[in-house]
């Protein structure tokens, strides 16, 4: 019997716009290399409960724009599952698979990593929002989150300054502030708040006099701050304040109102505040995001033709290139300070 040449594709973790382009380069690169491809469904659980699909490029047509993942995601962890790197080895060896195609954030890179290490052929791709994976310049789906929080800004502008009011933009960001800092200074903002930069009492006030003097000049301000942000050693969550020891993943959210209340009390401005939430996540991507995709798929490909597993893709410049997942797992890639710098130039 004739050896089937075999890929796997899966995403893994929260969703993000440049998924299906991604996808859609891995499966016709795969399949005009002469490999059958195999969608693996929502991440790692396809391969605990053996859910998959064939891909081919009839199925993957049409797709480039399209926001999300054909093969859905899910934020399952092959070690948080009973026996599930046994599984997943298991399942990868009855599809005969060559190699498997991860797209994924640092949490789905540092586990695939592991996998590597115990005998799964895996090449990575860099996708989250939050730009937080380390060796590459840049993930699928940053760009497109950083333009959707940039239109926000541009519109709260304008409500801003018809009723004189400091408006507050809350983005994603749980550990890393690019997304605030490029669409800060793409937008305009006066201040950007960042996990980097935790926000102690001193900070709070020199923020508030800013904002209070300001409003004597051009009466409205507008404020971008990242939902990772520290104020006075505490994150805030859903529910309350909680500090990163108590829980390693707190659900965040609601930075921006407490902000506004701190900004209210202390400068008398009416303060107002929205947040994007998932918004940043959704939709169809931008060109860059598109682009950078389908770069990512095709050098994934060409990663298993050569029989170098065990990397991840990597835009380094301008140049699409590899490193090590050994040298990506378990690192957060935080923000440049001098591209932070150059945003604070224009606060105020």
């Amino acid at each position: 019997m004739e050896a089937r040449n075999i890929i796997g594709i899966l995403t893994g973790g929260g969703d993000c716009a440049g998924l299906n382009a991604a996808i859609r380069a891995a499966t016709k690169t795969a399949f005009y290399s002469g490999y059958e491809v195999v969608g693996i469904r929502d991440g790692w659980e396809g391969l605990l409960h053996k859910t998959t699909e064939i891909l081919d490029p009839a199925k993957t047509s049409g797709i480039i724009d399209r926001g999300g993942t054909i093969l859905g995601a899910s934020r399952t962890g092959p070690f948080q599952v009973e026996d599930g790197p046994k599984r997943i080895l298991s399942t990868s060896e009855e599809l005969g698979l060559q190699a498997l195609v991860v797209l994924g954030g640092d949490g789905t890179l540092s586990a695939a990593s592991k996998l590597f290490e115990m005998g799964l052929p895996v090449v990575g791709i860099p996708k989250t929002i939050d730009n937080d994976v380390e060796e590459t310049d840049y993930a699928i789906g940053f760009q497109t989150a950083v333009q959707i929080a940039t239109d926000a800004l541009d519109r709260l502008r304008s409500t801003a300054a018809s009723h004189h009011r400091v408006m507050i933009l809350e983005v994603m960001g749980r550990h890393a502030g690019w997304i605030a800092t490029y669409a800060g200074m793409s937008g305009g903002a006066d201040a950007i708040l960042i996990p980097e930069i935790p926000m102690d009492g001193d900070k709070i006030d020199l923020l508030c006099q800013m904002l209070k003097k300001r409003s004597v000049i051009m009466n409205f301000s507008v404020v971008v701050v990242a939902e990772g942000t520290i104020l006075e050693g505490k994150v805030v969550t859903k529910s309350r304040f909680d500090t990163e020891s108590e829980n390693h993943h707190p659900k965040l959210g609601g930075i921006g109102q407490v902000l506004a209340e701190l900004i209210e009390t202390a400068t008398d401005l009416e303060t107002r505040v929205s947040s994007l939430g998932y918004i940043q996540r959704g939709g169809t991507p931008v060109a860059y995001d598109r682009s950078l995709a389908t770069a990512f798929g095709v050098k994934a490909i060409e990663l298993v033709k050569q029989r170098r597993c065990g990397q991840m893709t990597a835009l380094r410049g301008n140049k699409i290139t590899s490193v090590p997942l050994a040298r990506v797992a378990g690192r957060i890639k935080t923000v440049d300070l001098a591209v932070y710098r150059t945003a604070e130039r224009f606060f105020g």
